[in-house]
């Protein structure tokens, strides 16, 4: 990765709990292995000039704080659009190949940029393209996806990238997990899991909406729904802009305008 892009570093000393679910990955492990999870936390800032709206480097240590309920309640949260399936395995080299990498996404120019590459790795195999020629936005606001989506290096570009293409969720199988955490890091995309392989089930171009609050995903073109695992914890922090944003907006950390 170039060498003047930032890293959002992590210094983390988590609670370990066999009883609830990570904030950073919801059924991805296997169940014999302890996650963890937000105690919740206090944060300190590293240092910050990842992305415009989201992402910035910050270590933890679990702290008992109390957490507004408006920046909690994603209760009400719903997507509604055009989705684009892919299959599985879907690498970051992908989703952003690397010569795209010098992109500052702090810049916002260079962030509406970045994203007009999301997914333009893909192979010749995906007749549509994520992002239509000479445009810088894709009409496609959920992307549904196999197994072990994410794969492959650990960039942050990827999630990064989805989001300023416009994306708002990604449905998958299963997820690689520092795609998985990146995602919730920077708030950009919420890394959904599905139940069933929904991806073999639904095809670019169908209408379909997601519920967080009942964790489902409807096809109206199909007519069809499915069950999602609960986005758990991440959601707040995802639903904040961050874990940067979050640990502002909850006093973990004093705001800029302090």
């Amino acid at each position: 990765m170039a060498a003047s892009l930032t890293r959002i570093s992590y210094s983390s000393a988590f609670t370990f709990s066999a009883s609830k679910t990570s904030v950073f990955s919801p059924s991805l492990f296997a169940s014999s292995i302890k996650v963890p999870t937000f105690s919740p936390l206090t944060a300190k800032l590293l240092w910050s000039t990842f992305a415009p709206h989201a992402a910035h480097a910050i270590s933890f240590t679990t702290h008992a704080t109390s957490t507004p309920a408006s920046v909690l309640d994603t209760s009400t949260k719903t997507f509604h659009g055009l989705c684009y399936v892919v299959g599985d395995n879907i690498d970051t080299d992908q989703i952003i190949p690397a010569e795209y990498l010098t992109l500052v996404p702090s810049n916002p120019a260079e962030y509406e940029k970045l994203g007009s590459y999301a997914l333009i790795g893909l192979p010749s195999s995906y007749a549509t393209r994520f992002i239509e020629p000479n445009e810088t936005k894709t009409k496609y606001s959920i992307v549904i996806g196999g197994a072990n989506f994410g794969c492959g290096s650990s960039r942050e570009h990827a999630p990064v990238a989805l989001g300023a293409a416009g994306a708002k969720a990604v449905v998958a199988e299963s997820y690689a997990r520092i795609f998985f955490r990146t995602s919730v890091a920077t708030g950009e995309v919420y890394p959904l899991e599905s139940e069933a392989r929904i991806c073999e089930e639904c095809k670019t171009g169908d209408v379909v909406t997601i519920e967080l609050w009942e964790s489902r995903l409807i096809n109206h073109s199909t007519g069809k729904e499915y069950k999602l695992k609960s986005i758990g914890d991440a959601g707040p922090v995802i639903e904040a802009g961050g874990i940067f944003a979050y640990a502002r907006k909850t006093g973990m950390i004093p705001s800029q305008s302090n």
